[in-house]
Formats: structure tokens, sequence, C-alpha cells
């Protein structure tokens, strides 16, 4: 049968932010006894620390797109980052990135080398189809500490079927609800920017995430660059 579940990004956002290119994997098969892809991850986190080396995160173009589409939102960007903002501040400050799981480092290395926000989700924890839009204001969100939010009305959310939040502010941070678990089988990835070059960067990034992915003994189910003229991955979930 034919998958009823989808990933996509409201039209609205399409037409909003008109540069916007997006990256969605489906992948299963993770075994909660893999190994994180050390040399692979090493490498990535070579080619994140060189750059960071001629300039600060903030002067990325990556990043800096990301900003101007904060701002057009009515976010202060330096108040609330892009993921791959966030995470390269740490690692320009430690040096590391702390291990929480083998996909979640291995993704988190990618999104350092390439100053790309990539989100994964545990698709055992979404509700029916998942997509980017505008908040109703009635949504919940699982804060990492146990605490339920209500995203404000109009907030770039990343919302499930039954309303569940599983990111907040686009792009800022993700929900408790979703994040990979050592149970994790099937996870959905995705992969944003706005810069240009931004689709051949993605396509660049597929390639990595396919090696990650294989590495990691997962097997990608489909993988599809997302536009407002083709706005969907299906989900084949099993």
């Amino acid at each position: 049968m034919p998958p009823n579940h989808f990933f996509s990004h409201a039209d609205t956002l399409w037409a909003a932010h008109p540069s916007l290119a997006a990256l969605a994997l489906h992948a299963r098969g993770l075994r909660p006894d893999t190994m994180a892809p050390a040399a692979q991850i090493a490498e990535l986190h070579d080619r994140a620390r060189a750059r960071l080396g001629i300039a600060q995160e903030g002067e990325f173009p990556e990043i800096q797109a990301w900003r101007r589409a904060f701002a057009r939102m009515g976010l202060k960007p330096t108040q609330y980052r892009c993921a791959a903002e966030s995470l390269l501040r740490r690692f320009r400050k430690d040096d590391a990135l702390p291990a929480l799981h083998p996909l979640v480092d291995a993704c988190n290395a990618a999104s350092l080398a390439f100053a790309i926000p990539i989100a994964v989700f545990d698709l055992a924890q979404v509700s029916g189809s998942l997509q980017v839009r505008p908040a109703l204001g009635n949504e919940q969100y699982l804060a990492f500490g146990g605490e339920a939010e209500q995203p404000e009305s109009g907030e770039v959310i990343f919302a499930d079927a039954d309303g569940h939040a599983h990111a907040r502010r686009w792009c800022h941070r993700q929900s408790a609800r979703s994040t990979i678990q050592p149970g994790t089988a099937q996870v959905l990835i995705v992969a944003e920017a706005m810069h240009d070059g931004a689709p051949q960067d993605l396509e660049l990034l597929r390639q990595v995430l396919g090696e990650l992915l294989g590495a990691l003994g997962a097997t990608v189910v489909d993988a599809r660059h997302l536009g407002r003229e083709a706005p969907l991955l299906p989900l084949a979930l099993g």
C-alpha cells in the first residue's frame, strides 16, 4: 500500500522564505549495539575546526542566512540561534561535543562541518504526518526538563497529526518527545538551508549522511530534496 504519512513544509513557508532548500531522509535498521563511526566523525570535526580557525560561526554565510530568516520571523538572532550555530559555538569553545547517541553524534558532526542545522526524529514517537508550519497556538511541546510548553500562534514548529510540536522556533530547538533513544529503529533526518549554493551543499550532505547511516548499519528508505514544487517525503513506515 502507498504511504499515507508524509514529511513536508507548509506552502506559506516556501512563499515567505523563497531561498529555503531542504533535504529529508527516512532511514531504518538502527541497532542499539552499533558503535559511532569514529573516524568519519573525527574527519567532520576537523573540517569544522579548520573553518572556525579562519572565522567565527557568525560570519559563515550559512549561519548569516538563518540569522536573517530568524529576524524576519521577529526573533532576535543572537537570542534564538539555529541549531547549527549553537553547535558551532559550543564546539569552538570546547573543541568537542558530548557523546549522546551514535546517530546523533554523527549528524551533529555533519552539521558542524556543513554549518547546516540537522534534525533527527524517532519516527515511533511521531503521530502521523510531520509538517513544518506556523503554530495554531494549541500544540504541545515537551521540553528536555519535562515541562510542557505551548508555542505561540504563528511560531514556526515541526507539528505532527496529534498537535505535538517536535521542534520550536523552526530549527532552534527540538522536543524531548522524539529524541533518539537506544531502542530507536526508524528515523527521519531533516536538513534545511537558505544560503547561496544551498541545494549543492545539501546534495553533498546527502552523500555524507548516507555514508554515516551505512556505517551505522542503517538503510536509507528514501532521500529527497524538497522544494515548493515537490514538498513531500513519503514515510513508508514498517
